[in-house]
């Protein structure tokens, strides 16, 4: 079985950096310590996945694309699906669960996905997605626990450091991610080998982080909270991405729904950046103090698509949910 390998992020990276223009590193100052960030809701369909999406969708051979590609998610990996299909002349259908934000759903259609609806809570995503897929002949493309996704995602990393190098910033020394099933935070872990890695989950999602620390995957309970992070409820992470992470002694932290917001109004006023709930999740990390600045450390901000109304309530400083404190 094929495994990710840093040989296949630098390999990816030159793909990227073939179609789309890097996204910016900017720095600003968290607690006294200049902290870099990568604006990965800068990507053209706002977030990093496109990354893993073209690395893979090249990946399939010429004679296998008509009959397509099908993917499943709450919405940033299936625009970088719908996206590279879209580029690459590729029918693509997308899994998408019924609750995901309707920006998210409405920008996979509009590059030219078939979305099929699903309940969470109730159905097995995974198993509509390989349904269709057989039924179709098309290529099933997971949203992480695939070696190209992952080497895709680690793009990020070898992008970013030669941006740091060039504006002066240094080695990376630590990078922090926001994390749903994992392929972002591994696909880094390969990308910056001497560089430590921090994931970070919203309070109650946080199952890479009590895997990472109890050596073996935990699950998300059924009693997870609702959250905002509607990119990071994933119920498990895969074998693949933890045995990445766990090799590099990577650890986990959580955040609460009330720090994720304000690492969204900290983005807009700082940094001049929409950023949607599940990517601000690593900059709530660091603004709450739960992972302290350091020399070198790189913050993912891995995506900005939010439903307007939702953003407008958290500058606003409103609750998200029903009864929830702001």
């Amino acid at each position: 079985m094929r495994q990710p390998t840093r040989a296949g992020v630098r390999d990816a990276a030159a793909k990227i950096a073939a179609v789309v223009p890097p996204t910016p590193l900017l720095t600003a100052d968290i607690h006294g310590q200049v902290v870099a960030f990568k604006a990965e809701c800068l990507q053209p369909m706002g977030a990093f996945k496109l990354r893993g999406a073209w690395h893979r969708l090249t990946a399939i051979a010429a004679e296998d694309r008509a009959r397509g590609v099908v993917a499943f998610s709450s919405g940033n990996h299936a625009q970088g699906v719908a996206w590279a299909a879209r580029a690459l002349g590729m029918p693509c259908v997308i899994v998408m669960p019924a609750d995901a934000p309707k920006v998210k759903r409405d920008a996979t259609l509009a590059m030219g996905g078939e979305v099929v609806s699903y309940d969470r809570r109730t159905e097995s995503r995974e198993k509509i997605a390989a349904y269709l897929a057989h039924a179709r002949g098309a290529v099933l493309v997971p949203s992480f626990d695939d070696p190209w996704i992952i080497e895709g995602q680690g793009s990020a990393g070898i992008e970013a450091a030669r941006q740091a190098e060039a504006q002066g910033f240094g080695p990376i020394g630590r990078v922090v991610a926001p994390c749903g099933g994992g392929g972002l935070a591994a696909g880094l872990a390969l990308a910056l080998p001497e560089a430590a890695v921090v994931t970070a989950e919203p309070v109650g999602w946080d199952d890479m982080a009590r895997s990472l620390k109890a050596g073996w995957i935990e699950p998300v309970g059924d009693d997870a909270p609702p959250t905002a992070c509607d990119s990071l409820q994933t119920m498990r992470v895969s074998e693949r991405t933890f045995e990445v992470l766990a090799r590099r002694d990577a650890h986990g932290v959580a955040v609460s729904e009330a720090e994720v917001r304000a690492a969204q109004r900290w983005a807009a006023a700082k940094l001049r950046l929409v950023v949607e709930p599940g990517g601000a999740v690593a900059l709530a990390a660091l603004l709450s103090r739960r992972v302290e600045p350091m020399p070198g450390t790189l913050v993912m901000l891995s995506g900005g698509n939010t439903d307007p109304e939702d953003y407008a309530r958290v500058l606003a400083g409103e609750a998200v949910f029903v009864g929830e404190p702001a």
